[in-house]
C-alpha cells in the first residue's frame, strides 16, 4: 500500500489540500496526472494537470510534466487549491472557553489541539462547529466554511481568537486585520539563548520550495510577503528562552518560521526543527529532562496571549489577555526549577 500524509493549511484567503504519496514497490508505470487523480478523491484530471503545470505537484522534489511515468518508491507531493466544500456545517456541543461576548463579537481562548475551522479531513470537531452550536448562526461573508472568522491560529497554538457575530462586525474587524492595526502579542519558548534582549525580524515569508506545508524566509524582496515580528526576552534559562512576540503582520506560521530563521526554533515545534534536543546544557540527565518536557507539551510552545482591537460598534479600543495553558505553564515551572 502507498503511504500517505494529508494536512490542511490556511494561507490568507485560500484553503489548500496537501498530500504526500510514496508509491509502493509493485507500482507499475503510470502517468503522473492519472496517478494523482486516482489517489485523491474528487480531484479531476484537468485540475491535476493544471497543478502540475504550476509546479505544485512534485516528484522526488522536482517539477515534472503530466506525462511523467510514476515508478516504484517515487515520492509525490501535492498542493491543490480550493478543496471541495463540505455541504453542511454541523453544530457540535464542544466545550469552549468564552472570554468575552456581546451582540457583535465573541472572543475565545482556544485550547491546543483544536482546529479552528473545517477543511479537508477536519469537517467536524473544530472551533467553528462548536461556535455554531453556541450561536446558531454566524456571518459567512466570502467563505461559508469559515463563518465569523477574521483570523486564525494554528491547531497546536493556544490562545485568543476573535469571531464576528454579524456581517457588519466581520467587515469592520477584517479591515483592522488587513491594516495591521490589531494588537497581538504571543508568548513563545524558543531554543537557545538569544544574544539581544529584544529585536525585530523583517523578512519575507513564502511557501518552502521543498515542503509547501511549511513557510520559509526569502531575502529576495520579489519572493513572498513582507513579514515583521518584534520580539522581547522575558526569561533566560540558558538552553532555552521565554520571549514575547508582537506581530506587525500576520502571515501563516510567521513566528514559527521567523524564529527558525533566527536560529532559535520554537521548543517542541516538530515542523520547524524544535523537537531536536539541542546540546545547550551540561546539567545531569539533560536529554531525559527535555524528553519529559516534550511529553508534557507535545506541541509548539506558542500561546496567543493578548489581543487588542477597536470594537466594531462602540468604536472603543478593548484589550484582552489569557493565561498560559496548563501544559505550557507546567513546562516553564519545570525548566525554572531544573538544576537547582
Amino acid at each position: 500500500m502507498d503511504s500517505i500524509v494529508e494536512e490542511n493549511l490556511l494561507e490568507d484567503q485560500e484553503l489548500f489540500e496537501h498530500f504526500r504519496f510514496i508509491s509502493d514497490k509493485g507500482q507499475g508505470l503510470m502517468r503522473l496526472d492519472k496517478y494523482v487523480t486516482q489517489k485523491i478523491e474528487n480531484a479531476t484530471r484537468t485540475k491535476v494537470q493544471k497543478a502540475i503545470e504550476l509546479g505544485t505537484i512534485l516528484v522526488n522534489d522536482k517539477i515534472v510534466k503530466s506525462n511523467y511515468q510514476v515508478k516504484p518508491l517515487d515520492v509525490v507531493t501535492v498542493v491543490l487549491p480550493n478543496p471541495p466544500r463540505n455541504p453542511e456545517l454541523i453544530p457540535e456541543n464542544i466545550p469552549i472557553e468564552i472570554v468575552y461576548e456581546d451582540a457583535d463579537i465573541i472572543l475565545v481562548n482556544k485550547q491546543p489541539g483544536m482546529v479552528v475551522h473545517p477543511g479537508f479531513n477536519n469537517y467536524t470537531g473544530t472551533l467553528v462547529n462548536a461556535l455554531l452550536y453556541h450561536i446558531q448562526q454566524l456571518p459567512a461573508y466570502s467563505d461559508e466554511m469559515r463563518p465569523g472568522l477574521v483570523h486564525r491560529i494554528d491547531k497546536d497554538t493556544s490562545g485568543l481568537i476573535l469571531i464576528a457575530k454579524t456581517e457588519d462586525a466581520l467587515v469592520y474587524l477584517a479591515k483592522q486585520f488587513f491594516d495591521h492595526s490589531i494588537s497581538r502579542i504571543y508568548n513563545a519558548l524558543v531554543w537557545g539563548d538569544l544574544k539581544e534582549d529584544e529585536g525585530t525580524i523583517d523578512a519575507n515569508l513564502a511557501r518552502d520550495h521543498k515542503d509547501r506545508r511549511l513557510m520559509s524566509v526569502y531575502l529576495d524582496d520579489a519572493i513572498g510577503k513582507h513579514s515583521v515580528t518584534h520580539y522581547k526576552v522575558l526569561e533566560r534559562f540558558g538552553f532555552c528562552t521565554l520571549i514575547e512576540c508582537k506581530l506587525e503582520t500576520g502571515r501563516t506560521h510567521q513566528i514559527r518560521a521567523h524564529m527558525r530563521y533566527l536560529g532559535h526554533p520554537l521548543f517542541a515545534d516538530e515542523s520547524y526543527g524544535g523537537m531536536k534536543i539541542l546540546k545547550y546544557s551540561k546539567l545531569p540527565k539533560y536529554e531525559q529532562f527535555i524528553q519529559n518536557c516534550f511529553d508534557i507539551m507535545p506541541r509548539q510552545a506558542l500561546h496567543a496571549r493578548t489581543l487588542g482591537f477597536v470594537h466594531p460598534v462602540t468604536k472603543s479600543y478593548i484589550h484582552f489577555e489569557s493565561d498560559l495553558p496548563n501544559d505550557f505553564s507546567t513546562v516553564l515551572d519545570k525548566i525554572r526549577s531544573y538544576g537547582r
